[in-house]
């Protein structure tokens, strides 16, 4: 392996910069197209989540988006609010809790499937380069998660 330089102090040498400054910038990027169909960015993950798998609990959401019941959960009380998802306690464990998706939530799927493919062509990556970049950053969070 390669030896990494020295640390810097100065901003845009710092991958954590880089990585926040790219987040940024696609966020900003998601958020006229969802606008658009009345989500905010961390309610599309939550509604990918359930197009892939619906009926999934809190907890497995949030282990799928590193996010805790605290964050997540007012987050699913607006999509229950919007009519895009149910929340029922589970008949086998009353402790957790259900997530499913109404019909209006199923419907939203074909307007928002575009959606990734105009982010992906707004990157302007080819598929090599697309592929290789969502690899290293599953690596860089697969890394940070395990310290």
């Amino acid at each position: 392996m390669t030896r990494l330089p020295a640390p810097s102090a100065v901003l845009e040498d710092q991958l954590c910069f880089a990585l926040y400054a790219a987040s940024r910038a696609i966020t900003a990027r998601y958020r006229p197209l969802l606008d658009a169909i009345g989500l905010t960015y961390p309610q599309y993950l939550v509604m990918m989540l359930l197009w892939e798998e619906d009926n999934q609990t809190v907890g497995q959401l949030g282990a799928r988006l590193f996010l805790d019941s605290g964050t997540l959960s007012p987050l699913l009380k607006r999509l229950t609010a919007a009519g895009l998802v149910t929340r029922n306690r589970r008949v086998d464990d009353e402790r957790s809790v259900s997530i499913a998706l109404t019909d209006a939530g199923r419907a939203l799927r074909d307007r928002a499937e575009a959606i990734s493919g105009e982010i992906i062509c707004a990157i302007d990556l080819d598929q090599d380069e697309f592929t290789d970049l969502r690899a290293k950053l599953n690596v860089v969070t697969e890394r940070i998660n395990a310290r």
